[in-house]
């Protein structure tokens, strides 16, 4: 069994983050624009700024203890509690990352070594996008390219519906409220963004997404008035998918909303974009116009909710296997 995550760069300084983004970037799945096109604006100016102030952020939120990111300290540790619970000598758990380190090819030689002839590719993204999840299976599928013997392979499919995973966080969510002694008076449910192109060509991301925001409200029997789907991390100048998280944030503290907890379901593990653009910029912004008490709710990490879900659904993947 393999977890797949989106990755994460080796180090904070330029030229880790170079390689990285340029890795992430390059990626067709990620930026559907023409080659000739991109590549001047890749290599010449995004390549040449970008990294030094994706470092500085990334400086902001590293694992200073491991000397690496919250992502792959998190999806480690998601890959041994799993191994754990499954208590399975016949499954062998392992991890990687689509960019960045582990990456899916060596991990995926090391299950061969050990034996396995089943693979199971499990992608860490409750809602299908073809930038993360068939990026992430590109990338297995690459590697499984180059064996002589391949293994018998499935993959988990997207889990943006799934009792487990919508319980998992409701109650992460109403563990948050508890914690604050108040009810909020609104609720942002933030996903990562995509270019509207990409639904218009067929992408299925943001019907997902819709779903698990009205089945987690329906779950929690919370007020529609009251609870907002929004999308981040917008990145270029086309035109993303909205209502957009920060401008959201900005206008619920102008409205007069002075108590917001915020949750981000479409991310498996707390990394750059909820720990940074979240729990840090998003927050300024909201304090900045009038707004109280910002509460950011934890991804599903490696906690006991979160872990129960994932082991869950692969179990039920596995059946006819184990």
């Amino acid at each position: 069994m393999l977890l797949l995550n989106l990755g994460t760069p080796d180090a904070t300084s330029y030229w880790p983050m170079r390689r990285y983004l340029k890795e992430f970037l390059s990626d067709r799945r990620v930026i559907e624009v023409p080659r000739l096109k991109w590549w001047p604006i890749l290599n010449l100016i995004i390549l040449t700024f970008r990294p030094g102030r994706k470092g500085k952020d990334y400086a902001k939120i590293w694992n200073r203890q491991r000397n690496e990111s919250p992502l792959k300290t998190i999806t480690r540790a998601q890959s041994e509690k799993l191994a754990a619970a499954l208590g399975s000598q016949a499954v062998v758990v392992d991890w990687a990352m689509r960019y960045g380190n582990p990456a899916t090819a060596a991990a995926i030689s090391r299950l061969q070594a050990q034996g396995c002839a089943k693979l199971l590719l499990v992608p860490l993204y409750p809602q299908y996008a073809a930038a993360t999840t068939a990026s992430a299976c590109d990338q297995a599928f690459r590697a499984l390219m180059q064996l002589r013997w391949q293994p018998a392979v499935r993959v988990v499919p997207p889990y943006y519906a799934e009792p487990a995973y919508i319980e998992a966080l409701a109650q992460s969510l109403r563990q948050a409220i508890a914690r604050l002694g108040h009810e909020p008076e609104a609720v942002v449910i933030s996903f990562h963004g995509m270019p509207q192109r990409n639904v218009d060509l067929g992408d299925p991301y943001y019907q997902h997404c819709q779903a698990t925001s009205n089945l987690l409200r329906a779950r929690l029997a919370w007020p529609q008035a009251t609870w907002h789907t929004t999308f981040q991390s917008r990145f270029g100048r086309d035109q993303w998918i909205e209502p957009a998280t920060i401008e959201t944030i900005e206008r619920l503290a102008k409205g007069g909303v002075r108590r917001l907890v915020v949750i981000a379901p479409g991310f498996a593990a707390d990394c750059l974009e909820t720990l940074e653009e979240l729990d840090m910029e998003n927050r300024a912004v909201f304090l900045a116009n009038g707004g109280e008490s910002f509460a950011y709710v934890p991804c599903l990490n490696d906690g006991a909710p979160g872990m129960s879900a994932i082991e869950a659904i692969v179990r039920r993947e596995l059946s006819g296997w184990i």
